[in-house]
């Protein structure tokens, strides 16, 4: 096999852990960027023309480089491989005989071809965990279908629930939104992160297993408390889904999201407001009727809002104990203070060897560190670097 002798991830919480991935998918290149944040050595198998992904937008303005793939892609490795040839069944052979998880997206009926199907890996490689990441999942009558970004967005539920609360009620004429970006991908990728090492620990015990992802369900999974309603007869909708009071506010110079969900957070909302005589009323002291009058509330505190800067709101409101946060742009989140404090954005070399900074991950550990930076692999490079 082609992974590197001396690893450079040692001391990472996955030190030592080797993941072959197949991806043409975000979801299913998510998973194996978690896997290399925290440490694991990802080797990407790609086609002779490489990964869709690479062309993905958006484009960097100076490189034309695809911004999603070097997100995606950093810190892994790449291989040329096509599993429908001799060479590449040896390569694909090769390369799984030595990884603990394979994370895979190769549609259902292209697999027993490739040799990717759930038995034959099984039965060749019977203490790997087989990672299937799909739109519907491998099984059931949606198996076979493909789905993209807005499809699952909707499938999932929360298309049928956007926009809603201030979004709906400044522009109630629009139709269903897709939320920016890849928010299903990133779902779906972080279940098949966890069902994967779920897995993997269980292997001592269990051998190999195969686990079946299924990007809807994950979405679905995210708006687990609107299907919890349909128990009481509730149907969540865009008009109606919002919280009782909070929500999305515009202040003097910018917008933020305010949520107070116990009491003691009201109590600490009222002192930000300046204690108004409205809020001092003996019935607000009942969190159901702050509920039932939700409308009328945040129509005081919109007043209040909108005559104060938002960074000035936010920082009292830490101060107080409020939960509340500006909405802010790309630029003020890798340049923030709390952020630059907390390292979460690392250098990295891009292919062309142009620096950037990109986000290590969602989520740090207090004892162990993440992999920091990387670069964005050539096509190929593995195959290059052996026969040097």
């Amino acid at each position: 096999m082609l992974f590197e002798e001396a690893s450079p991830s040692a001391g990472l919480p996955l030190a030592g852990c080797r993941v072959v991935e197949r991806s043409r998918t975000v979801a299913a290149a998510y998973a194996g960027r978690l896997l290399a944040a925290m440490g694991a050595q990802v080797v990407m198998l790609e086609p002779e023309a490489g990964s869709p992904l690479r062309q993905a937008p958006p484009l960097l303005e100076d490189t034309g480089e695809s911004a999603l793939f070097a997100y995606l892609c950093v810190g892994k490795r790449s291989l040329v491989c096509d599993p429908l040839t001799p060479e590449g069944q040896a390569v694909l052979a090769r390369e799984l005989d030595g990884a603990d998880i394979l994370i895979d997206d190769t549609p259902v009926r292209s697999r027993a071809a490739a040799g990717l199907d759930p038995e034959s890996i099984h039965r060749r490689f019977a203490s790997l965990v087989h990672v299937s990441v799909l739109p519907f999942g491998a099984s059931g009558p949606k198996a076979h279908w493909d789905g993209e970004e807005v499809n699952l967005l909707h499938a999932g539920g929360e298309g049928f629930l956007l926009p809603n609360g201030l979004s709906h009620e400044l522009f109630p004429d629009r139709p269903p939104l897709k939320i920016y970006g890849h928010f299903a991908g990133y779902q779906g990728g972080s279940t098949a992160v966890t069902c994967a090492l779920a897995a993997w620990w269980a292997v001592p015990a269990a051998g190999g297993q195969y686990v079946d992802v299924s990007v809807q369900d994950a979405v679905l999974s995210v708006g687990a408390f609107a299907l919890q309603r349909l128990g009481d007869g509730s149907l969540e909708h865009r008009t109606t889904r919002s919280f009782r009071y909070g929500g999305v506010f515009e202040t003097l110079d910018g917008y933020l999201e305010l949520l107070t969900l116990e009491d003691r957070q009201w109590g600490a909302l009222v002192e930000l407001l300046g204690r108004p005589a409205w809020a001092g009323e003996e019935a607000l002291r009942d969190p159901l009727e702050r509920s039932r009058r939700g409308a009328e509330i945040n129509g005081h505190i919109r007043e209040w809002m909108a005559a104060h800067r938002v960074e000035d709101i936010v920082r009292r409101a830490q101060e107080l104990g409020v939960p509340a946060a500006k909405y802010r742009t790309p630029v003020e989140v890798s340049e923030g203070e709390h952020e630059r404090a907390r390292g979460l954005f690392a250098p990295a070399l891009l292919e062309s060897g142009e620096p950037v900074d990109v986000l290590m991950a969602p989520f740090q550990f207090r004892c162990t560190p993440l992999q920091r930076g990387g670069r964005v692999p050539a096509l190929g490079e593995m195959a290059a670097e052996a026969t040097a």
